[in-house]
């Protein structure tokens, strides 16, 4: 099965670089990301990729001629064209990678859902393709805080274009599923928190495109469930009568069914949009059966919806959060050792391939041969275990060669060091 998945990986890739040894490095490098190996960056990858050192994968990050903007194209058609067009749900969210210092671009101390606290942290928006039967991410926009972009001399150091200007979360998605629509891709729903849900502009653009969301909002939200009638809607929650709450599943998590009570109520259109043209709109309401915690979704469909069908969106949105997991941890998402704008974009790219190759791999292996009685079906995971399990020993030759590169290395690293605090005492 890996074999056809890889072919279709390596034509997509030929018309993106324009010469030959930049493809074959390219795809050295999306093969390696896919390798079980505990940390991932150039000298790793090199060594797992069969070269004499990083100085190939590090002119391919930072040097090298081909488009990212290409190669994401290109990553939205191998999705859509892999996992499918049924049922495909776009969700939106962002994830954050904990780094040191100032210099790699984007970072600043954030809130980032990674660390679940204030940290340093370079925080990026992502789009992922969800299906009923597997996930993947198409796009992604790096976050840049008013911090970045107030200083124009720290973003050239950091070679941010000089036509980016600060964009909020939301819209950075807008942009993104914008894009994506405008690509052909066919997608009657989104969905998204908090974050998305309580944007005017992301809401109004899915609206005038009647494209249908679910997105999560606060609890205070003020929504119209008739004409001159205001509540919260944690008010409008509370007043849903006991017997319409029903109880459907939210998708398959790690130890089976996510199963809550549901309800719904359909409301105006919130205040502050405007949706063009007909159009519906609910408040849907999650209860957690054992501790009646509740989330609250604001949802719009041009056409009449069905309660199990929100429900379906709204579970949805764990996919990215999974896709977030297994990206980094499988193919190194978060692994970047850059610090400058095309370096990020470059290595994040390639990542997603290697991820959507996982996938693609994963779900042929599914079709081609379902689960036997008494075993769970193959996991993405599991089909990295075994393409690691099927590369070659490598050559004692080529493992001594890299022991020795290494060394020599980290000897001219830590003279460096010595150099500098000896200078830097000097000067005190």
């Amino acid at each position: 099965m890996w074999q056809e998945g890889w072919s279709r990986v390596h034509q997509a890739f030929a018309g993106l670089f324009g010469r030959v040894d930049a493809l074959v490095t390219a795809l050295d490098f999306v093969l390696a990301l896919t390798v079980d190996v505990s940390r991932k960056n150039c000298w790793t990858l090199g060594d797992l990729a069969g070269h004499t050192g990083p100085g190939r994968f590090q002119h391919l990050l930072c040097g090298a001629k081909w488009s990212v903007s290409a190669a994401r194209t290109g990553l939205r058609d191998y999705v859509v064209a892999s996992l499918g067009l049924d049922d495909a749900v776009l969700v939106v969210d962002e994830t954050g990678d904990v780094k040191k210092g100032t210099k790699t671009v984007g970072v600043q101390r954030q809130y980032t859902g990674t660390a679940g606290r204030i940290e340093n942290a370079q925080v990026a928006v992502y789009l992922a393709y969800a299906t009923d039967d597997a996930h993947a991410l198409l796009d992604t926009e790096l976050y840049l805080p008013r911090s970045w972009t107030g200083d124009r001399e720290r973003m050239t150091q950091a070679g941010v274009p000089s036509d980016v200007e600060f964009a909020t979360k939301p819209a950075l998605a807008a942009a993104m599923i914008a894009r994506a629509l405008d690509g052909g891709v066919k997608a009657d729903w989104v969905a998204g928190d908090e974050v998305y849900g309580a944007d005017r502009g992301l809401r109004q653009m899915l609206a005038d495109r009647r494209v249908g969301y679910v997105l999560a909002i606060r609890r205070d939200w003020q929504l119209r469930p008739c004409p001159g009638v205001k509540l919260t809607a944690q008010e409008l929650a509370q007043s849903i009568p006991t017997g319409t709450w029903q109880t459907y599943s939210a998708g398959q998590g790690a130890k089976g069914p996510r199963m809550y009570e549901w309800a719904w109520t359909q409301t105006q259109a919130p205040s502050d949009t405007t949706p063009d043209g007909p159009g519906y709109h609910y408040l849907l309401i999650r209860r957690h059966p054992r501790t009646h915690e509740m989330a609250l979704y604001l949802c719009f469909s041009p056409n009449p919806a069905r309660l199990a069908t929100l429900v379906r969106i709204a579970g949805r949105r764990w996919r990215v959060e999974e896709s977030f997991q297994q990206s980094k941890e499988l193919v190194g998402l978060d692994q970047h050792q850059v610090r400058r704008w095309d370096s990020w974009q470059r290595w994040v790219t390639l990542a997603m391939w290697a991820y959507a190759f996982l996938v693609t791999v994963t779900l042929a292996a599914r079709t081609h041969e379902p689960a036997h009685p008494g075993t769970v079906r193959l996991s993405v995971n599991e089909v990295r275990r075994l393409l690691t399990a099927h590369r070659p020993p490598p050559d004692p030759r080529h493992t001594h060669h890299w022991s020795h590169w290494r060394r020599q290395h980290q000897y001219r690293a830590k003279q460096a060091h010595y150099r500098r605090r000896s200078n830097h005492e000097i000067r005190l």
